[in-house]
C-alpha cells in the first residue's frame, strides 16, 4: 500500500517540515508514503497558472485512485473518512492525493479524481493542508487499525 501526495509547492517552514516528517514517520508502520512537490507558480496570470500547476499534477499521477481535495468537495467526518480509505485500499495499491496551490487545481485535475475531499468551507494555506492530510490519514489507519490515537 502506498500513499502518493502530490502538492504544488515546496515547505519552506520548518515547523511544517517536522510535523510532515513525524505523520511519515508514523504511517510507515501502515504504509509507505511519497511525496512529490510540483513547481508553485506566481499570481500574475492566475488562469494560466493553474492550469500549468495542472498538468505538471497530472503528468505525476500514478496508476491507483485519485483525491483532490478542494472545499467544492465532500467533507466527512474522520470516521467516514477512513472507511472511504479502507475501501480504496482494497481495490488500489497505491491513492494518488492532490493538494493544489494558493489559487486551487484546474478543471481537468478536477475531472481526473474518483473523489475529492473537504477538510471545510474554511480556507487554509495550502501548506497547512498537507500536515492537516497527512494527519487525518493516519488516524484514518489508527480507526481502521481498532487502536486509540483517534480519541
Amino acid at each position: 500500500m502506498k500513499i502518493k501526495i502530490i502538492a504544488c509547492g515546496k515547505l519552506k517552514e520548518k515547523y511544517y517540515q517536522d510535523a510532515c516528517a513525524e505523520y511519515v514517520k508514523r504511517l510507515s508502520a501502515f504504509c509507505g508514503v511519497e511525496i512529490i512537490e510540483t513547481s508553485e507558480y506566481s499570481q500574475y496570470d492566475t488562469a494560466r497558472e493553474i492550469e500549468e500547476e495542472g498538468k505538471e499534477i497530472l503528468a505525476k499521477i500514478s496508476s491507483g485512485a485519485v483525491i483532490v481535495l478542494d472545499s467544492r468537495g465532500y467533507n466527512p467526518s474522520s470516521e467516514e473518512f477512513a472507511r472511504k480509505l479502507s475501501d480504496m485500499t482494497m481495490r488500489d495499491s497505491v491513492i494518488n492525493f492532490i493538494i493544489g496551490g494558493p489559487n486551487g487545481l484546474s478543471d481537468e485535475v478536477c475531472r481526473s479524481a474518483g473523489y475529492t475531499l473537504s477538510f471545510g468551507m474554511l480556507t487554509y494555506p495550502h501548506r497547512l493542508a498537507r500536515v492537516m492530510l497527512l494527519e487525518q490519514i493516519y488516524r484514518a489507519f489508527m480507526i481502521n487499525a481498532g487502536r486509540s490515537y483517534h480519541k
